[in-house]
């Protein structure tokens, strides 16, 4: 247990599912984020000690130095949905990438992994692709063997995407989404972190595009998840144009409360981001390249997503009573 892994927003979604790897590869890992009392849950990842969070502020050089010294690889996986405030694209990911390789390089760090994502862009069609694109142009600039991954919408037990459309299932007959014919390709988030362990360990570098084994539309999607929760709903398509103005209502009034009540719902970027396809690339190297076999949806989902059923835990239980002979 020599070696040292130093991972941005480690507590995060795909950060914990690294640093419990990482710690089962035998390394120490250190979790730096903005709240480590809020990530004291990493602890009982490793043995007592092994698994730390630290505090660090990726805006700032001397707090992502300080977090980095002694590593002998570093991850990032922080990112952002916020448009606005001082933690917004431009800030963590555009700028944070690059100050995070640059410090690495400096630090003579061995390897780098960098999580982006499917879209990103320089030119993209949303101020969230441009910035993860500015962001891995940044990492490649002044860490040119880093491995960058870019996932497609990653699933998992606290994703945010299942289980967003999952509790909004709940609310009544209609299910809302906005470019219901927009097609996803859907990734484990375990299987992202094996992609990133494999950078760590210097196995593999270059970018790699990061897509599971079914590719299926915004829509399809919907109703693959109603089924696992055994809801009927009407999966209503909105117009791009009708979800714009209602973006934009939203974020205007956010803005009205200077961000204290910030637009969770729908923005005019997430819109934006909604009009292009997120799969992975003809040709880009992916998971087959990194010799993973990825999870499909149809064994994850009902492992966390019963709890949006009717009857909760006690749905299969219901279903094989069903069955029984009345006496």
């Amino acid at each position: 247990m020599n070696k040292l892994v130093t991972i941005y927003g480690g507590s995060g979604f795909v950060g914990r599912y690294i640093a419990r790897r990482m710690a089962r590869e035998g390394w120490r890992v250190r979790i730096a984020v903005r709240r480590p009392n809020e990530a004291l849950f990493v602890k009982p990842y490793g043995v007592v000690g092994q698994v730390e969070p630290v505090l660090c502020n990726v805006r700032d050089d001397a707090s992502v130095r300080a977090a980095m010294i002694g590593a002998d690889a570093v991850v990032n996986c922080v990112g952002t949905f916020d448009r606005g405030g001082k933690n917004n694209f431009t800030a963590v990911q555009a700028e944070a990438p690059g100050r995070i390789a640059r410090l690495a390089a400096e630090e003579g760090v061995a390897s780098l992994v960098h999580i982006s994502a499917i879209g990103a862009d320089v030119e993209g069609g949303s101020l969230y692709a441009r910035s993860k694109g500015e962001g891995e142009a940044a990492v490649l600039a002044a860490f040119p063997g880093a491995m960058i991954l870019r996932p497609s919408v990653i699933f998992g037990s606290e994703d945010n995407f299942f289980n967003r459309f999952g509790a909004m299932s709940r609310l009544g007959p209609i299910l809302p989404v906005v470019g219901g014919e927009t097609l996803f390709q859907p990734v484990h988030v375990d299987d992202v972190a094996q992609a990133a362990v494999k950078g760590v360990l210097g196995e593999a570098a270059g970018i790699y595009e990061l897509g599971g084994p079914e590719t299926a539309s915004f829509r399809g999607l919907m109703v693959k998840m109603l089924e696992v929760i055994r809801r009927r709903r009407l999966v209503l398509n909105i117009p791009f144009f009708v979800a714009k103005i209602m973006a934009t209502v939203l974020d205007f009034a956010s803005a009205l409360t200077l961000g204290l009540i910030p637009n969770k719902m729908l923005t005019r970027d997430q819109v934006d981001s909604l009009g292009s396809d997120n799969v992975v690339s003809p040709g880009a190297k992916g998971f087959a390249d990194l010799g993973i076999q990825p999870a499909d949806m149809e064994s994850v989902l009902p492992e966390y997503m019963w709890c949006y059923r009717p009857s909760g835990q006690y749905a299969a239980i219901k279903e094989s009573a069903k069955n029984l002979r009345k006496a």
